[in-house]
């Protein structure tokens, strides 16, 4: 009886073995090719996938499974600096309104993989709030909560309240940052009355303001009795950052 002949790899098994070889390799050559980037290079890789609203592209350049502390420093390298140059290009008008909403979006969901609600460097912060004053017009506010919350903080979202309400909600939640959004300017003016009752209350809250009316009288925010005004979602945090790092420790959570 003549001896089997050895088996010969069919076709198809022939294209899986090959398909899997140029996997391998498209594999290495990106690993070896992220350890050569550079900072910017990286940056430039999250944000294009941010704006081409691209959630696997955008979790791969945030990259694997690291270090709690490792994942921390990409958030601050990666994520802030991208939003902030989204709303940069926004300014220029070279984005859409549409790609700032959802790349804030994003970078909150993937940020809340990497820091969620509970965990210590979030709560490590005093207790902050947005709310949009008297007015319906929503986008403005959860751009800022969206960046804010990508960007590592955790704040109360009171959506749309009257001054009334909204004086409560701070006294009654201890709100140390309170980020206010008007459209209007009648809105706007209502601040004064908010600021007013909340030192009536004993509440001194950090009020960060912004929002049209701001835009067209950069002096409004202090007529209202406001201690800060932001352009952008990005300024906002950047106010915000600063504000914190020079917040006495008793001030926090």
């Amino acid at each position: 009886m003549a001896k089997n002949s050895p088996s010969v790899p069919s076709g198809e098994m022939v294209v899986h073995a090959r398909r899997a070889r140029q996997s391998l390799s498209v594999v290495l050559h990106l690993k070896v090719a992220k350890a050569t980037m550079t900072h910017s290079d990286q940056v430039e890789i999250f944000l294009d996938a941010l704006l081409a609203m691209d959630r696997v592209a955008a979790k791969r350049a945030l990259g694997g499974p690291t270090p709690a502390d490792a994942r921390l420093d990409v958030v601050e390298r990666l994520v802030v600096p991208s939003l902030e140059r989204i709303g940069a290009l926004w300014e220029r008008g070279e984005v859409s309104l549409s790609q700032v909403y959802m790349s804030g979006r994003l970078c909150e969901e993937l940020v809340d993989a990497i820091l969620p609600p509970s965990d210590p460097r979030r709560v490590d912060q005093p207790p902050m709030a947005i709310a949009v004053l008297d007015d319906y017009h929503l986008l403005g506010k959860r751009m800022v909560y969206s960046v804010l919350r990508a960007s590592g903080y955790e704040l109360k979202d009171y959506g749309t309240l009257d001054g009334d309400a909204l004086v409560s909600r701070v006294v009654r939640d201890g709100i140390v940052v309170l980020l206010i959004s008007v459209l209007m300017l009648p809105s706007a003016l209502h601040i004064k009355r908010v600021r007013e009752s909340l030192d009536r209350a004993g509440c001194r809250p950090f009020i960060l303001v912004g929002g049209a009316p701001f835009r067209f009288d950069t002096e409004l925010w202090r007529e209202v009795g406001a201690d800060a005004m932001a352009d952008t979602a990005a300024e906002g945090v950047a106010v915000v950052r600063k504000l914190l790092e020079n917040l006495p420790k008793g001030h926090r959570a």
